[in-house]
């Protein structure tokens, strides 16, 4: 029987590897969605306020770049995702891509997408940098917490 299989993916190496794990492990009409939750740090390059310091003001199109900069490793790395997944076996029809921007919480959005109907979370270990996260606890780590009624398999 398919399962339907959730990916968090970020252009991280780990994230990579939670695909590869899942190409190679898994049976091929299993169903994977890749799933991207972005930090929604796009409304800063909208603001215009008064009281934004001219700093901000000067840096905001730098900022606004490196936005859109970083939208499209995240859209390069899903594609090579789903790519490494065809390759493997898995038909484009069972692979979907969504990106999202962040609602509530990464974590909490990779939850709330698993309980629409997926059997499995498969996600790397880590896709920040150990710094970040000593100081905001690792997205696969809450992720691992707060399952209800779904498997979680971390990837290291």
């Amino acid at each position: 029987m398919a399962k339907k299989i959730l990916i968090p993916i970020d252009d991280s190496e780990n994230a990579l590897r939670a695909v590869a794990f899942v190409s190679s492990s898994f049976a091929r009409d299993n169903q994977v969605t890749l799933l991207n939750v972005m930090i929604d740090t796009a409304t800063l390059c909208n603001m215009e306020s008064p009281e934004l310091i001219p700093l901000f003001k000067v840096q905001q199109a730098t900022f606004c770049a490196l936005e859109d900069k970083k939208r499209e490793l995240v859209k390069d790395a899903m594609q090579q995702a789903k790519e490494a997944l065809m390759a493997a076996g898995f038909s484009a029809d069972n692979i979907s891509i969504k990106i999202q921007d962040k609602q509530s919480g990464v974590a909490r959005d990779i939850l709330n997408e698993a309980e629409k109907g997926y059997d499995l979370i498969v996600i790397g270990r880590r896709g920040m940098s150990g710094i970040k996260e000593f100081f905001m606890g690792s997205i696969s780590q809450k992720v691992l917490n707060g399952a209800k009624d779904i498997s979680v398999l971390i990837v290291t």
